[in-house]
């Protein structure tokens, strides 16, 4: 059985997700779970428990979050269930795509385009959305190396503790437009 803390923890996460992200409840609660739980694999059915969920709740949200790569089933041999674990993939920030941002830029442009007669004032939120979607378009490549070389430090010197080896082989960079390890 989880401890009140892990729970707690669960609950905030959920809290978090679901206010900046606009997930479910259920599925931020299950991510901080899954942050926690010893083991750090579980099956559906020990999840609903763990959360008091409903089994149908809990598979919703781990279909949400393996939609976004933050978790993932897997199967051992002989195995008859699915155990559900935090995605290697998802330790990394998945916000340094800078194609994003010039996405962002192309469609702010666009909405400028739609308010070429209008007033500066009307067009003023626009072309700053424009001016801080190019700037971190130019920026994160370069933040981005700057965190994969914090982080090497960090793991050279055992803070965090290097993770143990997740079975997903070498160390990746880029991979389906996420970031790995």
């Amino acid at each position: 059985m989880p401890h009140d803390t892990q729970l707690t923890f669960a609950d905030h996460l959920g809290r978090f997700y679901a206010r900046q992200y606009s997930f479910p409840p259920m599925a931020g609660r299950l991510l901080g779970y899954l942050f926690v739980c010893d083991p750090p694999q579980q099956t559906i059915d020990e999840l609903g428990e763990a959360l008091l969920a409903s089994r149908s709740a809990i598979t919703g949200a781990v279909k949400l979050l393996e939609g976004y790569r933050m978790v993932r089933r897997t199967r051992s041999a002989g195995e008859r269930v699915d155990r559900v674990s935090l995605d290697p993939v998802s330790e990394q920030p998945q916000n340094f795509d800078a194609a994003i941002h010039r996405e962002h830029a192309a469609l702010f442009r666009e909405g400028l385009a739609v308010l070429a007669d209008a007033s500066p004032e009307r067009r003023a939120r626009l072309e700053e959305m424009v001016a801080l979607a190019e700037f971190l378009a130019e920026r994160l490549p370069a933040l981005q190396d700057e965190w994969h070389a914090h982080r090497d430090a960090l793991r050279a010197s055992g803070t965090p503790p290097t993770r143990a080896d997740d079975g997903q082989g070498p160390p990746q960079r880029e991979h389906a437009g996420h970031w790995a390890d």
